[in-house]
């Protein structure tokens, strides 16, 4: 009967849940004393499974699986993300598709149906992590939002607001004209092809200089003589109808709809060249209004002509100019990117659909230089893709104070990075770390906890609706209308989920007194790295600075899952894997053990339907030779009640006590791919190709063999969940449907003693067989059964020749002290086998094996004349010349075998 994945998955995770098996006390008989936690990363809501999710939730589930067999109570806490601009923006879009925008509805309206939303779609990702095979405490799931959340979090904003780590003022900020506020993470650069305008500031009459060279610069470098600026005046002159005939300084800049809101053009006060203009003026085209050209060490003087524009209002570094300076800071368009009355006739023009425009009607008065094309980087949303400014706005910020405490900790080993490179780029940007925007001009989301009395008074209140205003005690008072970044919840998420805030809300139900004390810090944490600052590095500065520790001791960042090719997935390149379909296609346990396999430290992953296969191929091969065992035994004892007796069982006891130490190293250090591989090893090699192979020859080993079976499935559990539970019932004569207990809950393997002699022994068999086996494939006998072979070793194996006989498909062995003559012989490390030429034409054998010596000769000559070439290997890439390198050396190892075999038949 063959194994149906899909059917048994499905029966197997529902039987799983419905008797508590993910939940903190699941293991109690088995317990240790100890506690595991581990943080489930929460998906936002909006969300559907992705194949990074796949990776994260097998890598957390390994871990989980692996602590509750080994005694620990574990809580895996689950839960999701209320992703407050993608949400909004969701069902903005449903709304609108309707006909209805959500001004028309209000704020309590739209919220209704975000949450109605919420209820419907919510569940879906929830859904595809069960089909993974993931086993969080469910019961505990968490929702950043819920009640016991949204009092954490104002209780958070409320200790950082009363220490002064929260402030509101107006800042400059990344803004998206339909998001609002972003943080700097929040905002993704991309190569943009544009244009680069040149635009020619004039000079006023009263600010001419004898300088031979003033130049023309601005933000991106353009450089201009200044006797040429006014002969390139002069000389089209015709065509500058509204121009005067004054000289001019050519600026460039990638956004013309920005100079509405220059208020200075700036010098270095070192550069020889410029000081006699400092002070003096220039005029704004079509404007006329005149800006002031001043000094600033910010001015790189080898860049360009050494002149820049400064735009106080919009652009990051010109704002620090601006408040060095006492500039005025004009804002030139609203909140939703529309042009306002700095900007003349272009009023009511949205920026971007302006910038044509306006490049227009300066080129035909006379102002434009020239056009480039030209490539820069540009900010967008990362959630709506938005073209993002730079933009002066009164918000909230968490101070960049917050995060000393965290760096300290995590640099006094507090925390521990795998890979340890990680610690680098979080220090760095830790380090660099700018006050935190955290206000968002949304609907969907945490309100911001402060109030607003007619009295004046402002306040943050941790009561969601406070009664009265604490210092007038009147009840005439507003609440903010923003609400806080998605981030600041999660931040709070370690400590959050574990009652830390709640108050009693949801207390004893997805909480519990003791939960603090019992899982924080929590154990580890396992996400991908490119959430480091966006999640991980605010929950270090979140928790420390709530509770005095950082969250987490160990940080697992895993790289990215990329196609075959190495490309990064995306829709628009046609290679998104979508791990629904592939556990469809093949099963859960064959995508987690795959993405496992893939995984190695540091690397990223590509994945591929050839790595899924190899990984089919190793669940048909375990679920075979359960069949084989099955064939021979109804049913087989558990390890611990088995006596081993028989030599195979013993040496295969052995080797699984070797896998067991090796899996649990490497479990332990997060080498998740080195304790995968390590188990496909021992079942496929060892267990499967050898141990059921010999197990032939001897078959009261079976029954010894199918308890160490039985608990290799214990071993291979956290990995590959479904067939290892099936297989250890179908061995047991269990039924997990009928009641028995399951693998999930039962004592994870632990490493006996090696037998040495036993191992030493085996090896030497196994040896024999391989060296006889070469020794008739010389002689084209390969599958052939023969009359004999002989042996010849340091080692008395007579005792194990029942073996040797079966595989090696020989009538008799025969163990020899001397070179036996007239044979064809094998040669290996320990051993030497001999097969007696009477009876074979030679001839044959001879020509082939000659055909391959001189196939191999040109070879080789080919590949040493390439190496050989000094030009050749100076110019080929490292890769090249490693591969022939190789090439050469197995090339070199194969003539010399064939020479030897070939010796071999020439000498007899």
């Amino acid at each position: 009967m063959a194994y149906e994945a899909g059917q048994i998955e499905s029966k197997y995770y529902k039987i799983w849940e419905e008797r508590g098996h993910f939940e903190t006390d699941a293991n109690a008989d088995i317990a240790n004393g100890k506690s595991f936690c581990i943080m489930m990363p929460p998906p936002n809501v909006t969300g559907v499974l992705h194949i990074g999710h796949a990776l994260t939730f097998t890598l957390q589930d390994i871990m989980t699986r692996y602590k509750r067999m080994d005694g620990f109570k574990t809580l895996w806490q689950p839960g999701l993300d209320h992703a407050g601009i993608a949400t909004q923006n969701v069902v903005e879009k449903q709304l609108l598709a309707q006909g209805i925008k959500k001004e028309e509805l209000g704020r309590e309206k739209f919220l209704e149906r975000v949450w109605e939303w919420k209820e419907k779609s919510g569940g879906q990702i929830v859904y595809q992590m069960r089909r993974l095979g993931i086993s969080p405490a469910w019961s505990r799931e968490r929702f950043t939002m819920d009640e016991g959340l949204k009092n954490a979090v104002r209780e958070a904003f409320c200790n950082l607001y009363e220490a002064g780590l929260i402030v509101r003022g107006n800042y400059m900020v990344n803004w998206c004209t339909h998001d609002g506020a972003l943080s700097d993470v929040e905002v993704e650069h991309k190569a943009n092809k544009g244009k680069l305008y040149h635009l020619r500031y004039f000079l006023c009459e009263n600010s001419s200089s004898n300088h031979s060279q003033i130049g023309g610069e601005a933000d991106l470098g353009v450089a201009q003589n200044f006797a040429s600026a006014v002969n390139n005046y002069e000389q089209n002159s015709s065509s500058a109808k509204d121009a005067s005939k004054r000289p001019y300084i050519v600026v460039a800049t990638t956004r013309p709809e920005t100079y509405f809101g220059d208020t200075a053009v700036m010098v270095n006060p070192n550069d020889e060249r410029y000081k006699d203009l400092i002070g003096k003026f220039v005029e704004l085209p079509l404007l006329g209004r005149k800006i002031k050209i001043i000094a600033d060490e910010h001015v790189d003087m080898s860049f360009g002509t050494g002149v820049v524009k400064v735009t106080p209002a919009h652009d990051t570094n010109d704002y620090e100019v601006g408040n060095r300076h006492n500039l005025e800071f004009i804002t030139i368009f609203d909140e939703k990117g529309i042009l306002n009355e700095h900007c003349g006739e272009f009023k009511g023009l949205e920026r971007l659909e302006a910038r044509d425009k306006i490049a227009g009607k300066l080129e035909s008065k006379g102002f434009v230089e020239k056009i480039e094309d030209y490539e820069n980087q540009v900010g967008y949303c990362y959630r709506c893709k938005n073209v993002v400014e730079p933009y002066i706005s009164k918000q909230w910020f968490v101070k960049s104070e917050i995060a000393k405490d965290a760096i300290e900790r995590v640099n006094k080993g507090q925390s521990e990075f795998y890979p340890s490179h990680w610690i680098n780029s979080f220090n760095a940007w830790m380090r660099e770390l700018k006050d935190w925007c955290i206000s968002r001009q949304l609907w969907w989301g945490h309100q911001i906890p402060v109030f607003y009395c007619e009295c004046g008074h402002e306040w943050a209140d941790r009561c969601e609706k406070p009664s009265k205003c604490p210092k007038c005690g009147g009840n005439k008072f507003t609440q903010d209308p923003d609400v806080l970044d998605t981030w600041f919840s999660s931040g709070l998420w370690p400590i959050s989920t574990l009652g830390w805030g709640n108050g009693t809300a949801l207390k004893n139900s997805k909480w519990f007194e003791s939960d603090l004390k019992e899982f924080y810090p929590n154990s580890m944490l396992i996400t991908g790295f490119d959430i480091l600052f966006f999640w991980v590095a605010r929950m270090m500065f979140q928790s420390s600075q709530a509770v005095g520790e950082l969250p987490f001791k160990d940080i697992y960042l895993h790289a990215l899952v990329k196609d075959k090719d190495g490309k990064k997935m995306s829709k628009s390149s046609g290679n998104v894997v979508d791990p629904l379909e592939k556990i469809d296609e093949f099963s859960a346990d064959i995508l987690r053990f795959t993405l496992t396999m893939l995984c190695v430290q540091g690397r990223d992953i590509r994945m591929s339907d050839e790595a899924m296969v190899i990984s089919r191929n190793f669940t048909n091969k375990i679920y075979n030779a359960s069949r084989f065992l099955l064939m021979n035994a109804s049913s087989f004892a558990n390890l611990e009640q088995s006596e081993v007796k028989t030599p195979l069982g013993a040496y295969l006891l052995s080797r699984f006590n070797a896998c067991v130490a090796e899996v649990r190293k490497n479990i332990d250090e997060y080498r998740f791919n080195d304790a995968a591989s390590a188990i496909y090893r021992f079942l496929w090699n060892e267990f499967c190709d050898w141990g059921i192979e010999l197990s032939k020859a001897d078959k009261s080993a079976v029954a010894e063999l199918g308890s160490i079976f039985k608990e290799s499935m214990k071993l291979l559990h956290p990995f590959m969940p479904f067939i290892s539970e099936h297989l250890w019932h179908e061995m047991s004569g269990t039924s997990l449907e009928s009641g028995a207990k399951s693998v999930m809950i039962m004592r994870y393997p632990v490493a006996g003693g090696q037998n040495e002699s036993i191992e030493k022994l085996f090896n030497l068999v196994i040896e024999s067989i391989v060296s006889i086996r070469r020794a008739k494939a010389v002689v084209d006998l390969g599958n052939a059964k023969i009359a004999k072979a002989f042996l010849r070793s340091n080692t008395d194996l007579s005792e194990f020749s029942h073996f040797i006989k079966l595989l090696a498909k020989c009538e008799n062995v025969e163990f020899i002290s001397e070179i036996k003559a007239g044979c064809v012989r094998d040669v290996s490390q320990n051993v030497e086998s001999f097969i007696e030429l009477a009876g074979i034409d030679t001839a044959p054998i001879l020509k082939r094996l000659n055909a391959q010596k001189t196939k191999l000769e040109k070879e080789i000559a080919k590949l040493e004349n390439m190496l050989n070439n000094e030009k050749f290997v100076a110019n080929a890439p490292a890769d090249v010349l490693a591969t022939n390198k190789e090439a050469l050396q197995i090339a070199a190892s194969k003539l010399e075998k064939v020479s030897s075999e070939i010796e071999s038949l020439e000498n007899v």
